[in-house]
């Protein structure tokens, strides 16, 4: 018989209508750069909610950009922190263009620093970067958002996308899993 997984709960650490009203003010920050042809490029899979949620919000600053998906994984010893590899890839055209960068979380740096490296080699006219939490203490490589949402303190976070295990994805909130022992 399998033995089951230890009681747990999740603490919000940012609720819904936090973060809703944070991606309201990113949207109208990245609206008011006068972008050209814009593009979203959302990396998968942490940044759905976020970017999905961001993108409705510019079309409300009157923002209609294009999006596009990447996927990146980091493979390392840890859960991040290693090499970035692309297993799915912008189709969109990029060449000329101001592309915004959505992630949900900038940690170590490697992802958005690959992800931003990538963009500008394809001929962006300009790479930015919003994301939605910064957790700066675990920092690898210099590289630094154009839009955060929040500071996120050095703990694991789940919710509103993220997860751990493929659990805790669907929360609408931001949260810290506490064991309950």
């Amino acid at each position: 018989m399998a033995e089951s997984p230890a009681a747990e709960t999740v603490e919000p650490l940012f609720s819904s209508q936090e973060i809703a009203r944070r991606i309201d003010a990113l949207a109208g920050d990245i609206a008011a750069c006068d972008l050209h042809d814009p593009l979203i490029v959302a990396v998968l899979k942490g940044s759905f909610m976020f970017a999905a949620d961001l993108i409705r919000a510019l079309h409300g600053h009157g923002l209609t950009p294009e999006i596009d998906f990447v996927f990146l994984a980091s493979y390392g010893e840890s859960t991040t922190g290693g090499e970035v590899k692309i297993l799915r890839d912008v189709t969109s055209a990029i060449e000329g263009r101001d592309v915004v960068i959505v992630d949900d979380i900038l940690d170590t740096g490697q992802t958005l620093d690959f992800a931003k490296s990538l963009i500008k080699s394809r001929g962006a006219r300009s790479v930015r970067a919003c994301i939605l939490l910064d957790k700066t203490a675990r920092r690898q490589v210099d590289v630094t958002a154009d839009f955060t949402g929040f500071a996120c303190p050095d703990k694991f976070v789940v919710g509103y996308g993220m997860d751990l295990g493929h659990r805790y994805r669907e929360l609408p909130f931001i949260g810290l899993v506490k064991s309950e022992d």
